[in-house]
């Protein structure tokens, strides 16, 4: 006689995603079940364990075999620094990738810029990132005014900043 588990097949892949009351606010903030997460190292640690799903088109904390899908605000990911030198930022997930000048938008929240970044899950366009206040400027002082008007130097390289 076969166990029931053994004649309904094994559970394949991880149980469904569903939200937990974690919030992402676009200020860079977490809060559970609307309560501030107060602990800096807590808060630490859920920013550089936010990952995209792309099969799921959803975020989530992952942090060891747990992981929870998480509700975000505006941006999964925040730019904290930007290296004019190189052209990279870092972002809150402790990656670093080369900035796309051409991707820099306004929020349409508060200002604050955003750009696109880890294509490669999200194709064409990427996800959102939002800079923090310390890499916005870092980014405004790599500006520099040409006869065309604003450019970014990056990498040594004047990029056109695309009307923002």
């Amino acid at each position: 006689m076969v166990p029931e588990r053994a004649a309904a097949g094994p559970r394949s892949g991880p149980p469904p995603l569903r939200p937990f009351g974690l919030v992402l606010h676009r200020d860079g903030r977490w809060s559970h079940e609307g309560e501030p997460i107060r602990n800096r190292r807590l808060r630490a640690l859920f920013d550089r364990s936010v990952r995209y799903l792309p099969e799921e088109r959803a975020y989530v904390v992952q942090v060891g075999r747990f992981r929870g899908q998480i509700e975000i605000e505006e941006t999964g990911f925040f730019v904290r620094a930007l290296d004019a030198a190189s052209g990279e930022i870092a972002l809150s997930d402790r990656s670093r990738e080369r900035l796309d000048p051409a991707t820099l938008t306004v929020s349409p929240a508060d200002g604050a810029l955003l750009c696109r970044v880890k294509r490669a899950l999200a194709p064409p366009h990427g996800l959102p990132a939002r800079f923090t206040q310390a890499a916005q400027a870092e980014l405004l002082h790599a500006v520099e005014e040409t006869p065309e008007g604003p450019a970014l130097r990056l990498a040594g390289r004047l990029a056109p900043l695309p009307g923002i």
